[in-house]
């Protein structure tokens, strides 16, 4: 999976309190238009990340005052989401917010980023539509002290003419939130690992249970496996809880496609990659694998790492990269991905996280998100689309895959690329994913398919 992903690390994050920042996120929201909806929504994926977030839970609007903490809470944060909605400008508590988040950006370089939520961008900017209906309310309201109502006008123009991401550019909530929770963490500096959100669906969940497993805090030096066939997701599990916990480590590193960099650069390249990612030093003295060993041993053993190795499938391979607990520091944490289970317990793994299929309804979701521009199954496709996803067997690779290259065709052309599936050989999934790449390869419409194509190739074999 990692072939289509730009991988961006960087150093971890101080907390807040490093920067005298309390909170690294303050949301400015319409509470009557997201709060029970997007802005729950992502609130929650930004806690989950480790992003410690002020969000107003007051649902009273007490005219255009905010209150001391709230006040505080602009302040002491590094980063303000200014959520516009369509009746944020109708409020004039959340225009006094905005005022208040522009001028601290002016005065101590705090990060603001604006979000727009089913509105359009230029109406914002312009002040068209239902933000131009709600100032010249203002106006006739306050008519007193237009100096305060062109003091919105003026901080709501200077947001919107900075960088931000709309919610119209994307098919689905759930990916829109996924992009802004990971710009929130570049923009913290934090380590970073882009892993997409096609596959699985309901990852949150998964991401618990792991990190249940992981048990982060408790004084010993644990590894533990993610297992599964190929297609799964276990690399993008691995990711997505790297994302969630990486920030409680000294140092944190993550090995993708050990299979294959071992084999093109051999085992010395992955070491030293290791080494540089956690103590940002280059290891010119490195130059064979047993060397690498003694350097690691030497230099994490008191060190409290996040170390994911992703894709195994020798036991060489963990031998020169995690041979044994006593490498890291207390505290530490050594994920490791592969297909074979036996390979775990040969190298004494003692907790494993069993990938397992999806679920029929999760399958149908997962495909529906794919094969339709708005994840909404249409009725006359609803049987075919079942046996569909009863061929690719709750694998998210081949559902994703197969929904990907059904995307826009005809019920006819449905008709003719199941009769291919009904060929292959009974309960085969790499059948059905090799199939799924030549039809890919045949009618590539998408960016996305091309990534499709060399994660269903890497599969399928």
């Amino acid at each position: 999976m990692d072939s289509n992903i730009t991988t961006e690390l960087v150093a971890s994050s101080p907390s807040p309190s490093t920067n005298s920042w309390k909170y690294h996120v303050f949301l400015s929201f319409r509470g009557e238009d997201t709060r029970y909806s997007f802005t729950d929504h992502l609130h929650s994926s930004l806690l989950s990340r480790g992003i410690n977030t002020f969000r107003d839970d007051d649902q009273l609007e007490r005219g255009q005052d905010i209150s001391r903490e709230v006040y505080q809470a602009i302040k002491e944060s590094r980063i303000s989401i200014i959520l516009f909605s369509e009746n944020y400008a109708s409020s004039t508590r959340c225009l006094e917010e905005l005022a208040k988040i522009i001028e601290f950006k002016n005065s101590q370089d705090q990060i603001v980023i604006p979000v727009y939520y089913k509105v359009d961008p230029a109406n914002v900017k312009k002040q068209m539509g239902a933000i131009g209906e709600a100032f010249a309310h203002h106006e006739n309201k306050f008519k007193e002290n237009l100096e305060m109502v062109e003091r919105w006008r003026a901080a709501l123009t200077d947001a919107a003419n900075l960088p931000g991401m709309n919610f119209n550019n994307y098919d689905r909530e759930s990916k829109f939130i996924h992009e802004v929770t990971g710009m929130i963490l570049q923009k913290l500096n934090r380590a970073y690992l882009a892993y997409g959100t096609n596959y699985p669906v309901e990852i949150d969940s998964r991401i618990r249970e792991m990190n249940d497993l992981l048990g982060v805090g408790v004084a010993d030096v644990r590894m533990v496996g993610i297992c599964g066939t190929g297609g799964m997701g276990k690399t993008t599990l691995a990711k997505a809880v790297y994302n969630s916990v990486a920030h409680k480590f000294e140092g944190s590193c993550f090995l993708g496609k050990v299979r294959e960099k071992s084999q093109l650069r051999g085992l010395v390249k992955l070491q030293k990659t290791l080494l540089h990612d956690i103590l940002r030093v280059k290891i010119s003295s490195l130059t064979n694998a047993d060397l690498g060993v003694d350097i690691i041993r030497r230099r994490l053993g008191h060190k409290r790492v996040l170390l994911i190795i992703d894709d195994v499938d020798q036991l060489k391979q963990l031998e020169y990269l995690a041979g044994s607990s006593d490498w890291f520091g207390v505290g530490s944490r050594i994920i490791i991905t592969t297909r074979d289970q036996h390979l775990l317990h040969a190298h004494g793994v003692e907790f494993t996280y069993q990938v397992k299929e999806l679920e029929s309804d999760e399958a149908l979701e997962l495909f529906s998100s794919n094969a339709f521009p708005t994840s909404r199954l249409p009725d006359d496709y609803q049987e075919l689309a079942r046996r569909f996803v009863g061929y690719a067997q709750g694998n998210p690779l081949a559902l994703t895959a197969t929904g990907s290259l059904l995307y826009r065709k005809s019920i006819a052309e449905w008709h003719s690329i199941l009769e291919r599936y009904e060929r292959a050989p009974a309960s085969n999934i790499h059948e059905i994913l090799k199939i799924t790449k030549k039809e890919l390869d045949h009618h590539i419409k998408r960016p996305k398919e091309n990534v499709l194509i060399t994660n269903v190739e890497d599969h399928a074999g």
